[in-house]
């Protein structure tokens, strides 16, 4: 066994100051991912996606942040998927950007809510012909005999709409979260990290707050 008493780490790449942050959580977001597709990190838009469930267990996945702007942060999905059930029981979630490269994390808290359908669909055209096709193909979440029942799926599917437009799935869209706190985490020496969050008060003004790390 790997012996991770030698993976101690001691972080010293940047800090965060509240006088270098943005006036809002959506700016400073665009700059650290901005920074974060200039370093070249693999996937930066890479996101663990946090929900639960009426009964409170919780469950966590990566999914993929697919936009951003003043309304909130936006992922697709089943909404048949135990992500998507688990949203229709309680839409809160919270959404975890890691870019460990540059030492960093964005926390984001808030209600989730249903795209508009026409939003949905407008992206789903704009997906490969196979990701369209493999959203008919996966009961995404339920359990399956082997790989090849799901390979029998997706061939279905590719043979019923050979040749036309593949539409898009009842059970398939898009969820956005509209924050109410977002917290920029910087790595600092001795575990003494930078932790900036905005929080959205009553009015819908943005306060910055320094949380202990």
């Amino acid at each position: 066994m790997s012996n991770l008493a030698d993976l101690r780490k001691d972080y010293s790449l940047a800090g965060l100051s509240e006088k270098s942050l943005a006036r809002d959580p959506f700016r400073q977001f665009d700059r650290w991912f901005q920074e974060a597709e200039a370093a070249r990190l693999p996937d930066p838009n890479g996101m663990v996606l946090a929900t639960a469930g009426r009964d409170g267990r919780p469950s966590a996945r990566t999914v993929l942040l697919k936009g951003v702007d003043g309304r909130g942060f936006v992922f697709y999905t089943s909404y048949e998927s135990r992500k998507g059930r688990e949203l229709d029981g309680n839409p809160h979630a919270t959404l975890l950007l890691p870019w460990y490269a540059l030492e960093r994390q964005v926390i984001i808290e808030g209600p989730v809510a249903r795209m508009p359908r026409e939003e949905a669909e407008a992206y789903f055209h704009s997906r490969p012909r196979g990701n369209q096709l493999a959203a008919w193909a996966s009961a995404q979440s339920t359990l399956i005999a082997s790989r090849a029942v799901l390979e029998q799926a997706m061939q279905a599917v590719e043979n019923k709409y050979a040749g036309r437009e593949v539409p898009l799935p009842p059970h398939w869209g898009g969820y956005r979260l509209a924050p109410s706190a977002v917290e920029f985490w910087q790595g600092r020496r001795n575990r003494l990290h930078d932790r900036l969050r905005y929080r959205r008060e009553p009015g819908g003004d943005w306060i910055i707050e320094r949380l202990s790390p």
